[in-house]
């Protein structure tokens, strides 16, 4: 499954998008309670706001000369905090399986990027804190319906972003072996460069593919600032190789900070395409983009800086 995805053969990095729900909210003042993005995909006012925001991504590979991973706007699209917005399992199945389809329609309309549509699934809970964890077991039941929905509307992949222990990421990638996608793993880190959990990546990375290896394509490093993990990763150690993409937060500021922010803040756009470089350095980086806090101008220049190295 892994061989099979475009942005792990071949010269470059893909692109992805920014932070998608700090760009909808601070730049386009909607609400969006629980940070949660997939409502939108079920009026036409919600989808346009959607297609403004992706379409310069798209526009930015095409004149790259890039690829891009098509991510869906389906973050908080799992039970837990589709109940909160009203949604059964039925109407939770069917918009993740639409959020394929809208990704497919943007991505069509740029016929000469190679664009991957990944079906994106975050955490059962917040994302900043580790909370009730799962079993592996538990976490991979508890996530094969939004894989399914994925698979049954032809994602190629899957992503799990955002991710604070390794129970809930080996569930994942179970899930998504079973329904015959390749998944990959995408951990977020304090500013110590350690998961919510404690872990190291190099502990997360190395238990994920010690139990569920074959089922991962490679992993990330999202919704942190690259000086939180920079000093974290070894280019000599195995398990460095299979972290390929990053998404990076612009501030760095802590996660709990973030959280009780009321402004955005779009840190230094130049640092950050810098840093991009030096991780370009330490990493074979396939996939790149940003996080918390960015937008097309952060993306643009961290494009610019790894095309150049």
């Amino acid at each position: 499954m892994a061989l099979d995805l475009p942005q792990l053969s071949g010269a470059g990095a893909f692109l992805t998008d920014g932070g998608l729900e700090t760009s909808l909210v601070f730049h386009d003042g909607m609400d969006l309670p629980d940070f949660a993005a997939f409502p939108l995909l079920d009026t036409e006012v919600g989808r346009d706001a959607l297609r403004r925001y992706y379409v310069p991504y798209l526009a930015l590979a095409a004149r790259s000369g890039a690829g891009f991973v098509m991510d869906t706007p389906t973050w908080r699209a799992n039970p837990d905090w589709a109940a909160r917005a009203g949604l059964d399992m039925h109407a939770l199945a069917d918009v993740n399986r639409r959020s394929v389809v809208f990704a497919f329609a943007l991505g069509a309309e740029y016929p000469d990027v190679t664009t991957v549509v990944n079906g994106v699934i975050g955490p059962r809970g917040d994302g900043y804190v580790v909370g009730d964890t799962m079993t592996v077991e538990e976490a991979m039941v508890y996530h094969q319906g939004q894989v399914d929905a994925f698979a049954e509307a032809g994602a190629a992949m899957i992503s799990a972003v955002t991710i604070t222990y390794v129970q809930e990421a080996i569930g994942i990638a179970r899930a998504a072996a079973a329904s015959g996608l390749a998944a990959v793993v995408s951990f977020t880190v304090e500013t110590d460069g350690h998961l919510p959990s404690g872990a190291t990546i190099a502990e997360a990375v190395t238990r994920v593919d010690e139990v569920a290896g074959d089922a991962v394509a490679y992993y990330m490093v999202n919704c942190a600032h690259p000086t939180h993990f920079l000093d974290q990763l070894d280019p000599g150690a195995a398990w460095s190789s299979r972290v390929r993409g990053v998404r990076a937060n612009a501030s760095r500021s802590s996660h709990a900070e973030l959280d009780a922010a009321e402004e955005l803040d779009r840190g230094d756009i130049g640092e950050l395409a810098g840093l991009y470089t030096a991780l370009d350095r330490v990493l074979d980086l396939r996939v790149v983009g940003g996080c918390c806090g960015t937008d097309i101008e952060h993306v643009t220049a961290i494009a610019g800086a790894v095309s150049s190295t």
